[in-house]
């Protein structure tokens, strides 16, 4: 009996993981060891028994709607808590070909999984796992190659490539009808507790000082709020990169002219200094420094310096 015939059967859940995570069928069938019709058969059980589409299909290739981005922020770190205690009790490690990254899940589900499609193309023979938590990364605890992190990039015993830039904008749905006029004192704040300062610190540079910046609606990441926003319960705090797609379609409107570009507070990738560098990681990392230079993001000339120095 071969290991393929010894795991356990898929599941909906599973498939739609996998599929969201990779943003491909096949490669999801590949990593679950079944065929790409036994994974779609799943996600479309998924989707009827939920009552809503988790992807839409453009172009052929897979994009995840609203409602399956804000699944799969909660299904991801459940299957890789799974996975994490599957090879803990195997003792098995994957082959060198395997990357593990670690992302707060806003980050992944916005902006890295979206791009990932990239990454696999020129690299087919990496296989990605994207795992996803808020705790500060932790290279000698965690089985992780590297991870990415929100703050000023200088921590001891890493190295570190900028990313995008932290520019802080409110966002709401068009249906609300704001505009540069609107008193914010009434309107309902949308705020994510995982960046619970965003509010304040933008009102402070605002000038608008007489809003309360505690009050509103209060979630747990900011996923959750920026789709509280699109559903129109709000005005939610966003990091503009993670929402320009609904900007540009119109599904987020930007009612303020004024916009808070944090600097240097933003978001890195961050592997171990000291450590031999696996190619899939020097992959990864120049595939990354790419991106950045190609989406003309802040900063992106600087990536090449932030990439080669030592935090700390």
């Amino acid at each position: 009996m071969s290991r393929r015939d010894l795991l356990p059967p898929l599941n909906p859940a599973r498939a739609f993981e996998a599929a969201g995570r990779l943003l491909s069928i096949s490669r999801a069938a590949d990593e679950l060891s079944v065929t790409p019709a036994a994974v779609s058969r799943q996600v479309r059980l998924l989707e009827a028994y939920l009552g809503t589409p988790l992807f839409n299909r453009v172009r052929g290739a897979l994009e995840l709607t609203p409602a399956g981005a804000r699944y799969l922020s909660e299904l991801m770190p459940l299957f890789a808590n799974l996975r994490s205690a599957t090879a803990a009790v195997t003792r098995k490690r994957d082959s060198g070909g395997t990357l593990r990254i670690r992302s707060p899940a806003t980050f992944a589900v916005r902006w890295l999984i979206p791009r990932l499609a990239g990454f696999h193309r020129s690299n087919p023979q990496v296989d990605v796992q994207v795992t996803t938590s808020s705790r500060p990364l932790d290279f000698q605890r965690e089985e992780i190659d590297a991870g990415i992190e929100l703050g000023d990039g200088v921590w001891p015993g890493v190295h570190t490539l900028r990313l995008m830039p932290n520019v802080l904008v409110p966002v709401a749905a068009p249906a609300l009808r704001l505009n540069e006029k609107t008193r914010l004192d009434r309107q309902t704040l949308l705020h994510s507790l995982a960046r619970p300062d965003d509010w304040s610190l933008w009102l402070r540079a605002a000038g608008r000082t007489l809003v309360d910046s505690s009050r509103g609606m209060k979630y747990e990441t900011s996923l959750l709020a920026y789709q509280a926003a699109l559903e129109g319960h709000g005005i939610a705090i966003a990091q503009k990169a993670l929402v320009d797609k609904e900007l540009a379609e119109g599904s987020l409107v930007a009612p303020f002219a004024f916009v808070l570009d944090r600097g240097h507070y933003t978001y890195y990738l961050a592997w171990p200094a000291g450590r031999a560098q696996p190619a899939a990681l020097r992959a990864f990392r120049d595939w990354l420094a790419a991106t950045v230079r190609r989406e003309e993001l802040p900063g992106a000339a600087q990536a090449p310096a932030a990439d080669s120095r030592k935090a700390g």
